[in-house]
């Protein structure tokens, strides 16, 4: 059962990496500005600081 298991791993982390290559560099930074966006922004709000 483990020599079936392995090549599955193995195939979801090429996957993986490949996914990875091609979102590259500037997919990671506009998702992960995206997703702090989505944080910060309901928290000024909440505080005031941007009004609705």
């Amino acid at each position: 059962m483990d020599n079936n298991e392995k090549p599955n791993a193995t195939t979801t982390n090429q996957k993986l990496k490949q996914w990875f290559k091609r979102i590259g560099l500037m997919g990671f930074t506009f998702f992960l500005i995206k997703g702090l966006l989505w944080l910060i922004i309901p928290y000024l709000i909440t505080k005031g600081c941007i009004n609705n």
